[in-house]
């Protein structure tokens, strides 16, 4: 277990929990941040109800995630039997936001060694220049062909199965712009789907952070600049007719006899 200070930041999916529970048997946790997002539920509300269209495609998208996510698909995947939770429950501290002040002068208490990410609002400001050694975060998707949401659908979208997996990566002020430490793809098999293979290059992923660590705190330097800007997708370019293209290319046997196992590649300086 390495001896380095740590502070996560996470969001409050079964994936998050289950990241932040591996990360916190890694090294030394000091706390591990949520954010509730209230302060700005009504600032969203009264957004969206001044565009009907955005108003209509958030209703779809919820509409679509509770029949993608039923059946507590997600849960299982991470914890079989178990309900979702947080092995170091008394370490969690919950905050409107990710850039709150009062998350600052916490972390500022704390002087971590690293800040480690997954599941967050997009950091900003101050907060940017926190951890001693940096702050490092778990992006669904390859950088930089791939920055941005859903990217393990745009992948499947595409035809790129082989592209498909996670970026470990330090936090800069873009979006899954920073210095590249690993890609992590993982084993694909026959019968997969978009969950599926992102839940398992989220679990592979995880369980790098053991070693990643360890090899931090022996004084190994890890981050290979992002040659181009490659593409990143936002939520809102994802639509019905694009979904069923991917469960017509799923169906048509694009995982058959690929042959693909977990795959590592380390980015060191």
């Amino acid at each position: 277990m390495s001896q380095l200070s740590v502070i996560i930041l996470c969001g409050q999916s079964p994936r998050h929990l289950y990241f932040a529970n591996q990360v916190a048997k890694a090294c030394k946790p000091l706390a591990i941040i949520q954010e509730s997002g209230h302060d700005r539920l009504l600032i969203k509300i009264i957004k969206l109800l001044l565009k009907p269209t955005s108003l209509w495609r958030k209703i779809n998208r919820w509409m679509r995630d509770r029949k993608r996510y039923r059946g507590h698909k997600e849960a299982e995947f991470f914890f079989a039997k178990e309900l979702p939770h947080l092995t170091h429950a008394e370490l969690r501290v919950e905050f409107p936001h990710i850039n709150h002040p009062d998350v600052i002068e916490l972390i500022d208490h704390y002087q971590p060694d690293l800040i480690l990410v997954f599941g967050t609002s997009l950091l900003k400001g101050s907060l940017l220049e926190k951890g001693r050694l940096g702050i490092i975060n778990l992006h669904g998707g390859l950088s930089p062909e791939y920055r941005g949401a859903d990217c393990t659908f745009w992948a499947l979208y595409n035809q790129e199965p082989e592209k498909v997996g996670c970026t470990v990566h330090y936090i800069n002020a873009g979006i899954d712009t920073g210095h590249i430490i690993a890609y992590v793809s993982p084993e694909i098999k026959a019968n997969d789907d978009e969950l599926t293979l992102f839940w398992r290059a989220v679990r592979s992923s995880t369980h790098l952070y053991t070693e990643l660590l360890n090899r931090i705190e022996q004084g190994e330097s890890f981050g290979q600049i992002q040659g181009h800007k490659g593409h990143l997708y936002q939520v809102k370019d994802r639509s019905l007719v694009q979904e069923q293209r991917v469960e017509e290319l799923l169906q048509s046997g694009l995982l058959t006899n690929l042959s693909l196992g977990k795959r590592v590649t380390w980015f060191k300086l």
